[in-house]
């Protein structure tokens, strides 16, 4: 835009599509053309002649009317302006108007690309533009309009990017306005200050560069960075251009050499296919160069490109060339099965020469390769307007070009308290350039940045709901939320239902998506008495508090003073439900349970009987189902390590004294009777159906989890006979209870009970011995 815009000088030789851009357009003669004035009403002005050619190569039946409308409007309105290089203002829009043209943008994109300085730098108004082209290029020439420092101050470029991606976010095509605008810009940057040439470069390598990259635009990418690799670093850019034309002197082309033997490989197998050499920009020269530690070959220079009609033929290359001449292995990717995220697809491999020389071959069809050099410019225009309203812009409308990580961003950049902090976000954000796929077990996907963790996957699938995260599933195997999720992962997030849960400060060491950060920032700098409140909690150093965040960051939720619930040993015969932190009081002592919602679960622990604790193996009291035994006298026992209960199927087993243990028959006990030659007993079950069982859960550390659970039971008509809560590991809690039913049919009811306590991922039957 103009104020960026200086002379026509380039800061370095341009190769590639830009250097077809710059042979085509003249700079000099659009400017004769511009103040000549506009041409007749009935055909089109000489000055966008070549736009007109370009676009109609993409678009053989566009209607060219609206280009000269927009031009003739551009071109009275900018009259009289000049760039710094002396040129006519107006070749500017039409510079840029060529850029879109040659990647085949529709008229739409076009017209407004004419028009897009006009309301920023002329008297001209985003109604006019509306009456006289329609809402859509209103839309786009808005979107593209920067906002005015005057009402701004620093934040005006912040904000103004704030402006564009929220109307990227509607429509991809405004970001394609704007890449080719700064392409241009940078183009013509050679008669700035110094230090201003550097401050826009820097604003393009970190901003505009990666969006061009998303967007899958790589005609613009690759010299936008070659430009800003120009005026960052002079010297490397030199040294590299050296090395290009050192190579470009050399007789023997090796690419030139490998490029006919693969042609001949094609024609033995009947496969149609273009084969051309792409020379390396300069950027790319260089990555090569440091990565080889070595002066390069002329193969590295460039790549191979193979263009074919048909996906299918996309794969018979690759079989030819890999039958014909040496594959590197290592260097084979399937683009075209599994597209990147800005909707590149290839098949990339590399072939060896008998002397160790290695070219790189890319392979695809003519339409990939279209979209892999303009990205979305090269889908034209994905809207329907309304019905009502031909071509209107629809405000609700759902863009099917719109990426994952575009939407993340416009997420997270509306919760972005002030400029400084979006701006800063952005570029953290952009610079994250490769994309994952993790699956929810329901078959929906979530896309992450590489190296999002479980905190930034509950908080991608649950906004600030994820506060009350209490754990994840990778895979099916439980994870801790810091856990680096891996392309391809299934996440299952463990929510817990507390409204008022208040996320770990802990979590913004394994937040990597801004999305996650801003959300728990923001929640910090809303309660600023949460560390005081850390503090009354009363937990010493190296004390486990139930809800507090582990170093690794499992668990949700923050203990607040009073609120502290003790694990350990719970005991039918103590007045109260007590326990033992390890750690929490000085000596070990007993803490009591400090939350009134305990009351029910004192009342179901009320009645006496003997202790029970972790390290003892006391067997469980006989219980009172009525188990039928073929051995007159004896006296039956369920076993305690399995305790069984109808309808379980069961197998006795005669012991000492007389007595017959009963197991399920899956406990692990049986083999071990078997295999000590115990004889077996014919065993039923009676009529009489209350039951004792042993019920295992394992949860996350929460406060007031013991009492809500212990209160589930009791609900369920649960006698807790005995309970043990072993001390919690990496805030895992792991609870033994010992409950007797009225009815064995409860047992399911009660088992799903305990699971629907927040925090309780699992409940099992007791299977093995010493229960």
């Amino acid at each position: 835009m103009s104020a960026e815009a200086t002379n026509p000088a380039t800061p370095g030789p341009v190769t590639g599509a830009a250097a077809r851009w710059r042979a085509r357009i003249d700079l000099r003669r659009l400017g004769r053309a511009a103040l000549l004035g506009p041409a007749a009403r009935d055909r089109l002005p000489a000055a966008i002649g070549h736009v007109a050619e370009a676009h109609r190569a993409h678009h053989p039946d566009a209607d060219l009317e609206p280009l000269r409308r927009a031009w003739v409007l551009a071109e009275s309105s900018h009259r009289g302006q000049m760039r710094k290089s002396g040129e006519p203002y107006i070749t500017h829009p039409l510079a840029v108007t060529l850029i879109l043209a040659e990647l085949g943008a529709e008229t739409t994109t076009l017209t407004a690309s004419l028009l897009h300085d006009t309301v920023e730098d002329t008297e001209v108004t985003l109604d006019q533009v509306g009456e006289e082209f329609g809402a859509e290029v209103r839309f786009l020439v808005d979107g593209v309009t920067k906002l005015e420092k005057v009402d701004y101050g620093a934040a005006a470029e912040p904000e103004t990017f704030r402006k564009m991606l929220v109307a990227t976010g509607n429509d991809v095509r405004v970001m394609s306005i704007k890449l080719a605008d700064r392409l241009h810009n940078m183009r013509t940057l050679g008669v700035m200050r110094p230090e201003k040439q550097a401050r826009i470069a820097k604003v393009t390598r970190d901003v505009l560069i990666p969006l061009a990259e998303r967007l899958g635009v790589q005609a613009l990418k690759t010299e936008l960075e070659d430009l800003v690799f120009a005026i960052l670093h002079p010297e490397e850019y030199e040294h590299t251009r050296e090395l290009i034309v050192d190579n470009a002197s050399r007789e023997d082309d090796p690419l030139a050499e490998i490029a006919e033997e693969v042609r001949g490989v094609l024609r033995e197998a009947g496969i149609q296919a273009e084969v051309v050499i792409r020379p390396r920009h300069f950027v790319s020269v260089h990555r090569t160069a440091r990565k080889r530690g070595r002066r390069l070959r002329g193969a590295d220079f460039g790549r191979l490109l193979v263009l074919v009609g048909e996906d299918a033929d996309c794969y018979g290359v690759l079989g030819e060339l890999h039958t014909c001449m040496t594959p590197v292995v290592s260097e084979f990717k399937d683009f075209i099965a599994v597209p990147k995220f800005n909707l590149y697809q290839s098949l990339h491999t590399a072939v060896a020469r008998g002397d160790g020389q290695v070219v790189e071959v890319l392979i695809r069809t003519h339409q990939m390769h279209k979209v892999a050099e303009a990205g979305v410019v090269a889908l034209g225009n994905p809207y329907v307007g309304s019905p009502e309203e031909p071509g209107a812009v629809d405000e609700e409308r759902v863009d099917p070009t719109r990426p994952g990580w575009l939407s993340r961003l416009l997420d997270w950049q509306a919760a972005a308290p002030d400029a400084d902090t979006f701006w800063s976000t952005l570029r953290e954000d952009l610079a994250q350039d490769r994309e994952i796929t993790v699956f929810r077990p329901d078959g929906g996907t979530l896309g992450l940045p590489e190296g999002a963790t479980c905190v930034d996957a509950a908080y991608a699938q649950y906004g600030e709901d994820a506060h009350a995260c209490l754990g994840a599933r990778v895979n099916g195997r439980l994870a801790t939320l810091s856990t680096v999720l891996k392309d391809g992962d299934t996440v299952q997030l463990l929510m817990g239902q507390d409204p008022a849960a208040e996320p770990s400060k802990e979590w913004l060491e394994h937040a990597h998506t801004p999305a996650a950060r801003i959300a728990i920032q923001r929640w910090i700098a809303t309660h600023p008495t949460q560390e005081s409140a850390e503090r009354g909690t009363g937990g010493e150093s190296g004390s486990f508090v139930p809800g507090a965040a582990a170093p690794e960051g499992v668990g949700g939720g923050v203990a607040k003073a009073g609120a502290t619930e003790p694990v350990g040993v719970v005991d039918r015969g103590a007045s109260q439900a007590s326990a033992v932190v390890a750690g929490s009081a000085p000596g070990g002592s007993a803490l009591p349970a400090a939350d009134d919602k305990a009351a029910p679960a004192r009342a179901a622990l009320a009645e006496p009987a003997s202790a029970s604790a972790p390290d003892q193996q006391t067997p469980a009291r006989p219980g009172t189902a009525n188990a039928l035994v073929d051995q007159p006298g004896a006296t039956v026992r369920l076993a305690g390590c399995c305790t069984p209960v109808p309808p379980d199927e069961i197998i006795g087993f005669a012991v000492r004294g007389g007595v017959v243990t009963v197991h399920r028959v899956e406990c692990a006990a049986v083999a071990r009777m078997q295999g000590m030659g115990r004889k077996e007993v014919g065993v039923s079950w009676g009529d009489s159906a209350e039951c004792r069982v042993t019920l295992f859960a394992e949860s996350f550390g929460r406060p007031h989890l013991l009492a809500d659970l212990t209160e589930a039971m009791a609900g369920e008509g649960a006698e807790i006979v005995s309970a043990t809560v072993e001390p919690p590991s990496q805030q895992r809690v792991r609870h033994t209870y010992t409950v007797q039913l009225p009815d064995a049919a409860l047992l399911p009811s009660l088992m799903r009970a305990m699971r629907n306590v927040a925090g309780v991922y699992d409940v099992s039957r007791a299977q093995t011995p010493g229960a």
